[in-house]
């Protein structure tokens, strides 16, 4: 299908749903500054979020799996993850935990796949901070054990000396389209499917905006000095707890050095390379230049949005 048609057909279309985004449950940080309100939601009505590890229990119907605060271990912690309507939602902190790894599986993925919007913004909100729990048991301070706090929302150490509060981390993620005269830079990274290549990305650093932040990452993977950074729009990903935050750039030269303890390859693809690779993933193949990222991920929404600005 050539651009045209193809811009046509999708500038008409819903705008593409952001996965991770958009959860149903209400965070009600009122309640867990309440004890006596959050000790009130722990009745037989309270919904507990079925999870195997860090990965969703699903029902056969293929939607994520509530019980009930009395399918919860003797020795756990309970997370308040909000309100559906006036009932408590939790998830489970359990005292030994078998965490997964911090990206999902393959048998995962083509779960969370099937997931509606919302229920997947909730599963993500619940893995990232089951997650922080599981990985902060003890004082980065002094090293003593801390218990959790404010329904879930931090950690206090034990310690009557320190007493340090601690509190869920999101760790910021630039991840840009580069722009060169009607052209994108993708990378390709070790770990990607063959075929595959995305947009660039890396973490924010302390003292830097996110401006600063994309032009440093482009330049340290791909060797290209980019200006006019832009925002486009940003993703929660709980692989373990990370904001994605898109970008848009443009550039003036198209040289590329390719650091190759970051990426495999890195290119330049015309309009047509990649809307012919978004139309493949619909039909799950890989494009002719190349395998654009799953409708999961965020640079596919950038790439999307880059095709339909025109």
């Amino acid at each position: 299908m050539s651009w045209p048609s193809w811009r046509n057909i999708d500038v008409n279309a819903p705008a593409p749903v952001i996965a991770f985004a958009g959860s149903h449950i209400d965070r009600a940080d009122q309640v867990r500054n309440d004890p006596a309100a959050l000790k009130a939601l722990m009745t037989w009505r309270a919904r507990l979020l079925r999870m195997n590890g860090l990965d969703p229990v699903l029902t056969p119907e293929g939607t994520l799996d509530w019980g009930s605060l009395a399918d919860a271990a003797l020795d756990s912690e309970l997370v308040f993850l909000g309100l559906d309507g006036d009932r408590g939602c939790f998830a489970e902190v359990r005292a030994s935990y078998p965490l997964a790894g911090p990206q999902a599986g393959p048998g995962s993925w083509s779960a969370l796949s099937a997931l509606e919007a919302g229920e997947l913004a909730s599963y993500g909100g619940a893995r990232s901070l089951v997650a922080w729990h599981s990985r902060h048991r003890f004082c980065a301070v002094c090293g003593s054990p801390t218990g959790l706090a404010k329904g879930g929302w931090q950690r206090t150490c034990s310690s009557g000396t320190c007493g340090a509060e601690h509190f869920p981390r999101v760790d910021p993620v630039t991840i840009m389209l580069v722009e060169h005269e009607g052209r994108i830079l993708l990378g390709r990274q070790p770990r990607f499917p063959e075929g595959r290549f995305s947009a660039l990305a890396g973490f924010l650093e302390p003292g830097e905006t996110i401006e600063e932040a994309v032009a440093r990452e482009v330049f340290e993977e791909a060797g290209v000095r980019v200006r006019d950074v832009t925002y486009v729009a940003s993703q929660p990903w709980p692989f373990p707890s990370s904001l994605m935050i898109g970008c848009h750039a443009f550039a003036d030269d198209p040289a590329i050095t390719i650091d190759k303890t970051e990426l495999d390859d890195a290119r330049w693809f015309s309009r047509e390379d990649i809307v012919d690779a978004l139309e493949a993933v619909a039909r799950g193949e890989m494009g002719r230049a190349f395998g654009a990222p799953p409708k999961t991920a965020i640079a596919h929404i950038l790439l999307r949005w880059w095709v339909e600005r025109g």
